[in-house]
């Protein structure tokens, strides 16, 4: 019997991940269209979790479109379009000792309005310089094709993911982006975290809420078109690039059942279920009997033609997750919209976002039993408030913390059998966050002295976390 590993594989990729929407800025340069990021709005007066899960309306867009008072700070970014060279420098062999380096393409700087039948070639060419002076710098790139970068035409002329148009839109830029970079990228993703759908959902599917007649369906015949799309792009790229590897993307996180009461361990059960749908569809090749179901439940109205249904078939390479917190599930939450709660039991950051390492394990063992396919951890962090101190200097051992109790659970499944080949740090360098559009929820090894008002010097100062990272990576893993 062939014994287990307990460490990790020699060429165990340890590296760093980044959406091009939050750190880019530039964000009308070279030809680029707005997209959906650009118009998620800053406000220190409103409750994070309820602006997270707020629903986009048509109104809303134009407010954004016309405002001259209104904070959008994914605009600027860290103006990364700029400081790419330096910053990859800081990341790579040189620095932090990135082994590898995942990115977003912002699909409105290679189609600004999205149903162009030409790309941009000036967004194809600063991509083209990205790559190379990422592997400059020692890096295998691992790019995502939509991480919150819809050109936002797409959302007021075509209701976003939800008319089927898009579908060919998307795959018609997933071929361009393959053809240009297959030689410079061998991992793909082609959609961040696709079971956001629930909230986050204009950031994912560009849906406005009034632009259709029933949110709920809307959004899951949304995503159900993405995956079609999806599929084509994954035949297109197996066909002309056997070297290159696509994936799929969860925003992994399960529910534990509230209660030890049957009714509760069904509903976490259904409530997972719905979250892993996604997984099966894109890694199995079919629609399950439980979401068919669940729909019907719900007397929802999914259109899925006979030939998309056969292009589903065509199913991915490799299984990625980000890895954030965990949740509760009770008879009560899942009948209340398959709603989910926080575990009192575990410690949390300041936005609520549960701390829970051990959850990694259980979660990586859950989906390579389902799947038995490579797993790569693509996103894992924790958004914290970071200080200078009078030295000048970050020092948050806190951090450190996090990281080392979940790289001690990636260990325990790989010694379960887990074959899980990378792992992404979300955010090694500060960046404005995804939720709330914050610079002051820092997740980075390097501090970007900016605020969240765009005010600062930019300058990027190495925190303590930075030295601990890099002995993590000299070691592969060995020293925590």
């Amino acid at each position: 019997m062939k014994k287990v590993a307990d460490v990790f594989p020699k060429d165990f990729l340890w590296g760093g991940a980044f959406a091009a929407n939050q750190m880019e800025g530039a964000y009308l340069e070279d030809g680029k269209g707005l997209c959906v990021a650009d118009i998620n709005e800053f406000r220190n007066d409103i409750d994070i979790q309820k602006k997270y899960n707020e629903e986009v309306t048509s109104a809303y867009i134009k407010e954004a479109l016309e405002s001259e008072t209104k904070i959008f700070p994914k605009r600027r970014g860290i103006d990364f379009y700029h400081t790419y060279k330096d910053d990859l420098k800081l990341l790579g062999k040189d620095g932090l000792g990135m082994k590898t380096y995942r990115t977003s393409i912002n699909w409105a700087r290679i189609f600004p309005n999205g149903d162009e039948t030409q790309p941009n070639e000036a967004g194809l060419e600063f991509y083209d310089a990205l790559f190379d002076e990422v592997i400059k710098n020692g890096m295998v790139p691992m790019v995502t094709m939509s991480h919150y970068e819809m050109p936002l035409y797409l959302t007021r002329h075509y209701k976003g993911w939800y008319s089927k148009e898009v579908i060919d839109f998307f795959t018609r830029y997933g071929k361009v982006i393959l053809d240009r970079f297959h030689e410079k990228v061998k991992y793909w993703i082609i959609v961040n975290q696709i079971n956001l759908i629930l909230h986050e959902s204009f950031n994912h599917l560009g849906v406005p809420e009034d632009a259709v007649d029933h949110v709920t369906e809307a959004k899951y015949q949304a995503v159900i078109n993405e995956m079609v799309s999806c599929a084509q792009i994954t035949k297109y790229s197996h066909e002309k690039y056997p070297d290159v590897q696509i994936g799929m993307m969860l925003c992994g996180g399960p529910a534990y059942a509230a209660t030890c009461k049957p009714e509760d361990v069904l509903a976490a059960m259904r409530h997972n279920q719905m979250e892993y749908f996604y997984g099966d569809v894109l890694l199995r090749g079919h629609i399950p009997g439980y979401a068919i179901r669940y729909f019907e439940d719900l007397n929802l109205n999914i259109e899925l033609t006979p030939d998309e249904e056969e292009v589903l078939k065509n199913t991915c390479d490799f299984f990625s997750f980000s890895y954030y917190y965990t949740r509760l599930c009770s008879k009560e939450s899942f009948e209340n919209g398959n709603g989910v709660y926080r575990n009192p039991e575990l410690p949390a950051n300041p936005w609520g976002w549960s701390i829970d390492p051990i959850g990694l394990r259980t979660l990586l063992n859950e989906f390579y039993d389902r799947y038995q396919k490579p797993i790569y951890i693509t996103e894992n962090g924790i958004g914290l408030y970071d200080e200078l101190g009078e030295d000048g200097q970050i020092h948050d051992s806190y951090r450190t913390q996090y990281y080392k109790a979940h790289i001690e659970q990636m260990k325990e499944a790989i010694r379960d059998g887990v074959d899980l080949r990378g792992y992404y740090a979300w955010g090694p360098l500060d960046i404005v966050s995804c939720s709330s559009s914050e610079m002051s929820k820092r997740y980075g090894f390097i501090y970007v002295d900016l605020d969240d008002y765009g005010k600062g010097s930019g300058k990027r100062i190495r925190k303590d976390s930075f030295e601990w990272y890099k002995r993590v990576i000299e070691s592969n893993g060995e020293i925590l």
